[in-house]
């Protein structure tokens, strides 16, 4: 069954409208409730009042500072929400109105407002703070800063150099079913019916806010509408909905935030300064590569984006030096988004790349074979497998890369300056320990139990997939239960680990119960195995690989920017389901796309917020900004990853897309964009 293009179990449901998704959860009598935000980005609630809103028809209640209980764990910050006055950043939590009807809160919440004792804010990141500082790790535990050998020298004495700043913007997660919550207090016990990327971490997490033993939590999710990592963990919204829950004990409750409140409430990337430093020989060899990455975090809560970490082991070179600073501001708190780190950490290496290949009139494809490292430069140990040659020769082909003019701005056609461009793609294979999937026979059929989330990547296709491919039996003998906290312990849908973590699980435990039980299984048989440590990883260094190619066209007139053609090649172990596997790829490269040319939250630092809070505003790209969108990949074998040799794959189609473009219209134009995204005012001034 495993490399099946198997369609979607879950397809039919969601296009005919029968997936339940959390805040759909049918329930009697449900009261819902909606945030009342700040409106100034750092200081103290003088006062705040309610009594308008209180008096509304349907309003029963008003919770603010005042009135919420007390938290058993103020730890966090972000889920500590409303235990005082201090107001951190614009949009914070103040207030929570519930009521009978999701529009009378949502008037409610319009009639309460607060005063403030004012404090002056700091909101505008920029390299040249004087408080920037040194944090102790980058996400998740990674060194903050690596050095080897001489970076400074080796600039000194390279034939050629780039050394350039590039920036990337602050974006926004906007899954389409945005953050909602259905909560319901019953006999002292907890139940969520949650959007979430991971039924357990979400229970752990909210246990502890509110001083529960994990036994009276139950998370429940079986769909969700896109997470994008904006759901690895609870924010705010899930604390509120639990805090007016135990207010109104069997009683369920509603809350949806709104498109706008996910732009202060649900996360975000952090903008990031990139000075990018690389030093070569006129043959093209890398003698130094210099990343130094300047971000931001949130006063109250520290999240520190590994974006330096793929220039650690993507390119061979002697001298190395890599470092990270943040700036702590009055902003709220960022955190994980598609491929955090490398997405943004691909974008100005890779147009560096691009830029020397140019000053060395190198093609920039031959450039980066020239300097593939013969082990991981970063921890030196081998790869378990590195086909990035493979994929940059492949992608060349497929895309006709060999008839390319390296000039740039020469090409034209029916009024359009016509470029490509290509950049690499990264991004880590691994698997996490604590993963537990039980195989049962029941009725004749088999049962498979795992607390995992599907973000509509495919969970519900591919385990059943890897199940039957072990238990050797036909895949629509077996039953899926995934979604929660009653079945096993299943580590978060994030860092491309899902398929890789519960698929090994699932793969053992039916192994083992084909072991144990052999084909005539008796009814109620049963078999479990959980996910350990990899001791390989002690020896290999573990990656995906891809390339990514694009076409660019900018309009000689009016500098109006197109992408008709995007491919990819990926080196991505093992293919467990073609049709789920392509739309994870081309999802990935179409939201780079989007970085590349739509998306940018525009900050206004003298208010705190952003301004374009709505998919009105703030633009991403859909199916037609890309007419051709191809993901294609390699037959890759990698025996060390795990025992069924498949690496993650919903974040590497994301990694190099911003880069490959930006290279293309540079191609096309002769304008070297390095502040995404790349809008026509940029390119005006190249234009013939």
């Amino acid at each position: 069954m495993i490399g099946e293009p198997l369609v979607r179990r879950d397809g039919a449901r969601k296009v005919t409208g029968t997936a339940t998704y959390a805040y759909e959860t049918p329930v009697d009598a449900p009261v819902f409730c909606h945030p009342v935000q700040a409106t100034v980005a750092r200081g103290r609630i003088a006062a705040i009042h309610t009594a308008e809103a209180e008096m509304l028809d349907g309003v029963l209640d008003v919770i603010t500072y005042r009135t919420a209980e007390r938290l058993a764990s103020r730890e966090d910050a972000e889920l500590a929400v409303l235990q005082d006055r201090e107001v951190a950043f614009r949009g914070q939590v103040i207030g929570l109105v519930v009521a009978r009807t999701s529009e009378i809160a949502r008037h409610g919440a319009e009639l309460v407002f607060a005063t403030y004792d004012e404090r002056e804010h700091d909101t505008e990141l920029s390299a040249d703070r004087d408080d920037l500082y040194k944090p102790e790790k980058v996400n998740p535990a990674f060194p903050t800063d690596t050095a080897t050998g001489d970076v400074d020298a080796a600039m000194a004495s390279a034939d050629v150099t780039v050394e350039q700043t590039y920036r990337t913007a602050m974006y926004h997660n906007n899954p389409l079913e945005p953050h909602a919550t259905t909560a319901l207090w019953d006999n002292d016990f907890l139940t969520l019916w949650d959007s979430t990327q991971g039924v357990h971490p979400s229970r752990k997490a909210i246990a502890k806010v509110f001083g529960l033993p994990e036994e009276r939590v139950r998370v429940v999710c079986p769909y969700v509408g896109g997470g994008f990592g904006s759901k690895g963990l609870p924010h705010a919204n899930v604390v509120l909905a639990a805090m007016a829950a135990r207010a109104y004990p069997g009683r369920p409750v509603k809350l949806a935030l709104t498109r706008q409140q996910m732009f202060s409430l649900a996360g975000y990337r952090t903008p990031t300064i990139q000075k990018m430093r690389l030093g070569a020989t006129r043959d093209g060899r890398l003698t130094a590569i210099g990343f130094d990455v300047v971000e931001q975090t949130s006063r109250i809560k520290e999240f520190a984006e590994q974006t330096a970490l793929p220039a650690r082991m993507m390119y061979a070179a002697p001298n190395r030096r890599t470092t990270h600073r943040l700036a702590a501001l009055d902003v709220p708190v960022p955190s994980w988004m598609r491929a955090p780190g490398e997405c943004p950490g691909m974008f100005g290496p890779e147009v560096a790349m691009d830029e020397l290949a140019h000053q060395l009139g190198i093609d920039p494809v031959e450039l980066r074979v020239r300097n593939e490292p013969e082990v991981d430069p970063d921890s030196g140990r081998p790869f378990s497998s590195r086909h990035l040659v493979d994929c940059l020769r492949e992608g060349a082909r497929r895309f006709g890369w060999d008839s390319r003019d390296p000039r740039p701005g020469v090409r034209m056609a029916d009024g359009w300056l016509v470029g490509t461009g290509v950049a690499s793609s990264v991004y880590p294979s691994s698997t996490r320990p604590g993963s537990t999937a039980v195989v049962r026979f029941e009725g004749g059929r088999y049962a498979v139990e795992i607390g995992a989330a599907d973000l509509g990547t495919g969970a519900w296709t591919v385990l059943p997939q890897i199940a039957a491919e072990a238990l050797e039996v036909p895949v629509e003998e077996i039953d899926m239960r995934l979604g929660d906290t009653a079945y096993p312990k299943a580590a978060v849908a994030g860092g491309s680990t899902g398929t890789a973590t519960w698929g090994s699980a699932v793969f053992e435990a039916a192994r083992t119960f084909r072991d144990k039980f052999g084909r005539d299984p008796a009814d109620g048989d049963e078999a479990d195995a959980t996910t350990g440590d990899n001791p390989a990883r002690k020896e290999y260094a573990m990656y995906a690989f891809g390339a990514q190619f694009a076409e660019a066209r900018v309009h000689a007139d009016t500098g109006e920017i197109r992408v008709p053609r995007l491919l990819g090649v990926f080196a991505a172990g093992r293919i467990v389901n073609p049709r789920t596997a392509r739309s994870q790829f081309l999802g990935g490269m179409t939201m780079g796309l989007s970085m590349a040319l739509h998306e940018e939250s525009v900050w206004d630092p003298r208010f705190g917020q952003v301004v374009n809070h709505d998919l009105a505003e703030y633009h991403i790209s859909v199916n037609a900004d890309a007419g051709d969108i191809q993901a294609h990949w390699l037959d890759e074998h990698d025996p060390h990853v795990n025992a069924l040799g498949v690496k993650g794959i919903g974040e590497i189609g994301i990694v190099g897309t911003a880069a490959a473009v930006a290279n293309a219209v540079f191609h096309a134009t002769g304008a070297r964009i390095r502040d995404l995204p790349i809008t026509l005012d940029k390119v005006l001034p190249a234009l013939p």
